[in-house]
């Protein structure tokens, strides 16, 4: 049964902002999308907001511990859709306050709260995805304190730069098991209504960001590098649906625009 359906990516953390944009921009290129969130009141809302896509489902499951990864990588290994690619959107916390102000303690449970259970979602998801006839792909979203630590944001910005390490390590570790695993670098804040008021012009939106994972998941344009940084012309919108196309609808999508990234 599962070989008559098209495959499905999996957005982890699609309750958060920048998830529900990465599912908008799977769904907009027509690629059927399993969204998975800890917080099923925002699971709900997305489905709403998306009531006449058949091609989306969404699943209340988290990764915030082994033992949870595991439950939900058994669940979706039930499923008749065969995975395509897994897109790891899990949001980062942003308390401010400096490092020297606070015991060590606090950093572990930065590095608990932010790194592990990415860790810990490649652990019991990648094999998911191993076995296919045709590479799989699998996408972290990377913060922008990773290159340059944030004043006032030490926490944030040293677990940020442990998901890029984490990234790095699992780029060679997934190789063998016909995986492709990359960090989609996105270097500034992203724009949401809620930060609007103080949001700067260059700042991309999550519906751009989650047109740059379309592109990358569709390889195009794609040396194989592990970390890959947000490009603002692949944040283009489409110049049509794409729902109906017979061929890999990513790969149509990516290649389709030049322009620049709308708000």
């Amino acid at each position: 049964m599962s070989g008559m359906l098209a495959p499905e990516v999996l957005v982890l953390g699609a309750s958060g902002r920048v998830g529900a944009g990465i599912v908008s921009a799977l769904l907009e290129a027509g690629s059927p999308v399993l969204a998975v969130g800890r917080d099923p009141r925002r699971l709900e809302q997305l489905a709403a907001r998306h009531a006449d896509e058949p091609a989306l489902e969404v699943l209340s499951g988290s990764v915030a511990t082994e033992r949870a990864a595991e439950q939900l990588a058994a669940r979706v290994a039930r499923r008749p859709r065969p995975l395509r690619a897994v897109v790891d959107a899990i949001g980062g916390s942003h308390r401010s306050g400096r490092l020297l102000d606070r015991p060590a303690s606090s950093l572990r449970r930065s590095l608990d709260r932010d790194l592990l259970p990415r860790l810990a979602a490649a652990r019991h998801l990648l094999p998911l995805l191993g076995g296919r006839d045709e590479l799989a792909r699998y996408v972290l979203i990377g913060g922008p304190q990773a290159e340059c630590g944030w004043s006032g944001y030490g926490h944030a910005s040293i677990s940020v730069t442990a998901v890029r390490m984490l990234a790095k390590v699992l780029h060679e570790e997934a190789q063998p098991l016909g995986v492709r695993l990359q960090l989609l670098a996105v270097d500034a804040p992203v724009w949401t209504s809620e930060n609007a008021a103080h949001a700067c012009a260059g700042w991309p939106s999550a519906l751009a960001v989650g047109r740059n994972v379309v592109a990358l998941l569709a390889g195009e344009g794609d040396s194989g590098r592990c970390v890959v940084a947000y490009s603002t012309p692949k944040a283009t919108p489409p110049r049509r649906l794409l729902a109906c196309d017979v061929a890999n609808p990513l790969r149509v999508l990516a290649a389709t625009g030049d322009g620049q990234a709308a708000a």
